[in-house]
């Protein structure tokens, strides 16, 4: 069935397609350069620096980034490995490796848990291979928030989110504000 790009919104928690695992995409047509425009489109919409497939409703292997340089140079374009991204990028039928045995605790919202963070502990360093919208497989070496957000996207096109993640603690903490995001969804269908 057509997806009409235009038509994308970003969906909320309980919604379906956020614990669905994504199907590959087999090839790169308008229609998916569509959808990952509006996919673009959406995440700057929302000030975040990712957004994925399963958060516009679509089971498709696809995510965008889009993780600016800061002024410090902590986050940078050119440092070995990347650490931003020369502005937004997409990744068709990533996967991830070369992970870092380090486990970094840093703080983590996602577009579709409004007004819920918690730490998140992943690695600080890993490997992305991807097609990009010409056809064109590429790999690349992230650290830093570059990779976070690479591994935090790529848990949505498992049907993993940020809450599967938190410590006991921090689910206690949110549990409310879930059961708020479950409600409000209810209302609206």
């Amino acid at each position: 069935m057509p997806v009409d790009a235009d038509k994308l919104q970003i969906v909320n928690y309980p919604a379906e397609s956020l614990r669905a695992k994504t199907m590959p995409v087999p090839e790169i047509t308008d229609e998916v350069r569509a959808v990952a425009g509006r996919m673009i489109e959406l995440m700057y919409e929302a000030e975040g620096i990712g957004l994925a497939a399963p958060q516009v409703g679509l089971d498709w292997r696809m995510f965008v980034v889009d993780v600016p340089p800061s002024e410090d140079g902590e986050r940078s374009v050119d440092s070995d490995p990347a650490s931003a991204t020369d502005g937004a990028a997409v990744y068709i039928n990533p996967s991830l490796s070369g992970f870092s045995r380090d486990l970094v605790p840093y703080e983590e919202g996602c577009l579709s848990l409004p007004q819920i963070i918690g730490d998140v502990r992943r690695p600080s360093t890993c490997t992305i291979k991807a097609t990009d919208l010409d056809g064109r497989e590429f790999t690349q070496v992230g650290e830093g928030l570059l990779a976070r957000c690479w591994q935090h996207e790529f848990d949505h096109l498992e049907g993993i989110l940020i809450i599967d993640k938190f410590d006991l603690a921090t689910r206690r903490s949110v549990k409310a504000a879930l059961e708020t995001l479950a409600s409000a969804q209810r209302i609206v269908r």
